[in-house]
């Protein structure tokens, strides 16, 4: 775990996955008319707490992890973290405007998934606002997973499904990241048959040679562009947004 959170602070200012993250949650959360007045905002599972440099834009955000090095890394940067766990919030029932979570359900078996969507729906307001980000694909498995302790990656209606149960309101779910599903299953495949999938690399989250990481941030501003108008039909993420 401590690998991963080094590896993932190292990159999440410049590589082109957590730029493309960043404007496409920004943009679902303007379709949905969220308020930048939010009297708390509240990232589940933040980790380092990057997140939270921009989610402030909505209100006062605070993050909340289970891992103290993330916890301590982030109040080292000026970020409000806790530590804590996404299955037992430390929040009083109805505080926040918007709850997210980026990249942690896949994380959880069934039962630890089902209880964080029933807290982030507990620590909402009425009306109040989640947005989920989380790995698709099945076919996309490989190394990445193993670091990260994947127990599943999700479909458009398997993501649904989980909110719904969970008491929320879907209006999006949208797979994200499209065009990077060729090179990336390619890089999966390979992975495969190397023997190299059940291996744990952080390799996804070192910043590519700068010419590329600049195409594929290109790229995935061209994409972004259609995502405004439709959602994509397959990606390597799904991300939804739903209602209290």
């Amino acid at each position: 775990m401590e690998r991963m959170l080094a590896a993932t602070a190292a990159a999440e200012d410049r590589h082109f996955w957590f730029r493309g993250l960043r404007r496409n949650a920004r943009l679902l959360l303007t379709q949905a008319g969220v308020s930048r007045s939010a009297s708390l905002v509240i990232d589940c599972g933040a980790g380092t707490g990057r997140n939270l440099d921009w989610l402030r834009e909505y209100g006062p955000a605070v993050g909340v992890d289970l891992t103290p090095m993330a916890v301590r890394f982030g109040h080292q940067r000026g970020r409000r973290l806790a530590i804590g766990t996404v299955t037992d919030l430390p929040f009083p029932s109805g505080v926040a405007d918007l709850a997210t979570s980026f990249d942690v359900l896949y994380c959880l078996d069934d039962e630890a998934e089902a209880r964080a969507l029933r807290e982030m729906w507990r620590v909402l307001k009425p009306g109040g606002v989640v947005l989920v980000n989380a790995a698709a694909l099945d076919m996309l498995r490989g190394s990445h997973s193993t670091l990260t302790f994947e127990k599943r990656r999700y479909t458009r209606a398997r993501l649904r499904s989980a909110l719904e149960v969970a008491g929320f309101t879907v209006e999006r779910v949208t797979f994200t990241n499209s065009l990077l599903v060729p090179p990336v299953l390619a890089v999966r495949g390979l992975q495969r048959l190397t023997g190299r999938a059940s291996t744990p690399s952080d390799a996804d989250l070192q910043v590519p040679a700068a010419p590329v990481n600049v195409l594929l941030d290109m790229i995935l501003r061209l994409e972004h562009r259609c995502l405004a108008l439709t959602d994509l039909p397959i990606g390597t993420s799904v991300m939804a947004i739903a209602r209290k």
